[in-house]
């Protein structure tokens, strides 16, 4: 977890099949709301974003990804469980190496051993209805 007043840079994956998005679900305690967001994660020091990609989504879901073309940087300031977050979102498009991950509907994967977490395809007119919340909004200027 960040410590107060630290800028997280992170490297998020957009996939998208047709009218759907693969998106990892949150949940926040504070508004007990849950929300939906790309997969992804922080980069390391030494590491370039893409590179930082490829190793978050082969360490949570264990895939391989193809065709990454970088979209741009998004600068996300956002509360979360009653705390100020900010990070520095570096974003790509992206798809799975490996056909099977298309016909999934969900996956459940570990963030770490106390934290496991769901992602599953959505369809972006659910996402657009309102229907499920998709952080930070302005993903959908990338949809």
């Amino acid at each position: 977890m960040n410590k107060a007043g630290e800028i997280r840079v992170i490297a998020l994956g957009l996939i998208q099949d047709g009218e759907r998005i693969f998106l990892s679900e949150g949940y926040d305690p504070v508004k007990q709301e849950r929300f939906y967001r790309a997969l992804g994660g922080g980069v390391e020091f030494g590491e370039t974003s893409r590179v930082a990609l490829e190793r978050e989504f082969q360490e949570e879901i264990q895939a391989e990804l193809t065709n990454i073309k970088y979209l741009g940087c998004i600068e996300n300031l956002f509360i979360f469980n009653g705390r100020q977050g900010h990070e520095i979102i570096q974003l790509y498009q992206c798809d799975f190496a490996d056909s099977k991950f298309y016909q999934l509907e969900s996956l459940v994967f570990s963030e770490s051993p106390h934290h496991k977490h769901r992602a599953l395809w959505i369809d972006i007119s659910r996402l657009k209805s309102g229907e499920f919340r998709l952080v930070p909004e302005v993903f959908f200027e990338y949809l």
